[in-house]
């Protein structure tokens, strides 16, 4: 995949984005650099009763109790166990409420890459059958195709149920 060649990309035109790129299964996933506040590894987290099976639980990051998202659950794939390269990676999120903060756990994070706005294409229209809002498009990447997800509509308010946590 593409290094970051500098920050100085012009970010505002949409002509180039970065991209955080992580790994669930055999698929590359990414999401905005600029959503991202950091990378952590695994640790266990504490479980809240009666929320959403993708919710793993909670973490205390620095005074802040922060919801943990499994991705792999949320995407309604097999489980996988949680290995040495499992990550959380910790995001800023907007709902329609408030803007939050909150974990997803992923197989392994790739690395930035530069995504041009002419290599990325609208996600396609698999029909009503097929929820597709939170992917913002699709696009290759050193030949590799990368999912690249939005993640305010990722983790709705619906997802995060009840959980008053900021």
């Amino acid at each position: 995949m593409n290094h970051v060649e500098s920050r100085g990309n012009d970010t505002a035109s949409g002509a180039t984005r970065q991209a955080l790129t992580f790994a669930l299964g055999e698929e590359v996933y990414g999401v905005d650099i600029l959503r991202v506040k950091e990378i952590r590894g695994w640790s266990p987290v504490t479980r809240i009763p009666q929320s959403p099976p993708a919710v793993l639980g909670v973490l205390n990051l620095r005074g802040a109790i922060v919801p943990i998202v499994d991705l792999r659950r949320r995407f309604g794939m097999p489980a996988a166990e949680f290995g040495p390269t499992t990550v959380v990676i910790v995001v800023r999120v907007s709902t329609e409420r408030s803007e939050r903060t909150l974990g997803l756990v992923v197989d392994a994070v790739s690395e930035v890459c530069n995504v041009n706005s002419g290599d990325r294409q609208p996600a396609p229209d698999f029909g009503a059958g097929i929820k597709t809002d939170f992917v913002k498009g699709l696009a290759t990447v050193d030949k590799r195709m990368v999912i690249l997800l939005d993640i305010d509509r990722l983790v709705s308010e619906g997802l995060l149920g009840e959980l008053s946590v900021h």
